[in-house]
């Protein structure tokens, strides 16, 4: 699988975005005036329109929260970019690829431009990263002695790291964690979608520990 960097962030979507700026420039400089000129078309929502990608990261970097996510990548995972985009719209402090260091970019719908991003050759190195910066490693993973997710005390600050689809966590990332956690399902298929199952423990955490009063 190629390293595909997917649809790029000035394609425009029919008619997402705004047009170019009406009336007097705004005399700032977070302003792109490119941007200004012909208008934003970009995945970013309202509050971002017209600001250059360096401001956009520098002004996320004060909204962003404590978590990090992980996720392995030993088979060119097409979930890494659903996970980059959730993790983007949590403001996750960074996203961790532990393993292959390419990944299919396509899913993340071009929001790693705005996501600070990490990669480490094994689940040990990811591990070094988490101790040296207090962060607890925080497995999802539907196994025996895992707690349930929707009760399970997540810290606050830590990593969320999440297996392949298919073959799930490597026994490198559970033996690294302090908490594994599981997704309660009711129905007949053994696991949820990769993307997914990050999606919900991300969210989880962000029920327990955001301030909601500060969502877009």
């Amino acid at each position: 699988m190629t390293d595909d960097p997917g649809p790029t962030e000035w394609e425009a979507r029919g008619e997402v975005g705004v047009g170019p700026w009406q009336g007097e420039w705004p005399d700032d400089d977070r302003y792109d005036p490119e941007l200004l000129e012909h208008g934003d078309r970009r995945n970013v929502v309202d509050a971002y329109r017209y600001w250059r990608r360096e401001a956009i990261v520098s002004d996320m970097d004060t909204r962003r929260h404590p978590f990090h996510v992980a996720i392995e990548n030993f088979q060119h995972d097409h979930n890494i970019g659903t996970v980059v985009r959730t993790a983007n719209a949590f403001a996750a402090a960074a996203v961790h690829i532990v393993g292959k260091r390419r990944w299919n970019r396509r899913g993340a719908m071009v929001t790693d431009r705005y996501q600070h991003l990490y990669h480490h050759p094994t689940v040990g190195d990811l591990a070094e990263f988490a101790s040296a910066r207090g962060l607890a490693v925080v497995a999802a993973d539907n196994t025996p002695g895992a707690e349930p997710v929707e009760t399970a005390p997540l810290p606050r600050e830590c990593v969320l790291l999440f297996g392949q689809e298919g073959p799930g966590l490597s026994d490198e990332a559970k033996r690294a964690a302090s908490l594994v956690v599981s997704i309660a399902q009711f129905g007949t298929t053994r696991s949820v979608n990769a993307g997914v199952a990050a999606g919900i423990v991300m969210h989880s955490w962000i029920r327990r520990h955001a301030d909601l009063s500060a969502a877009w």
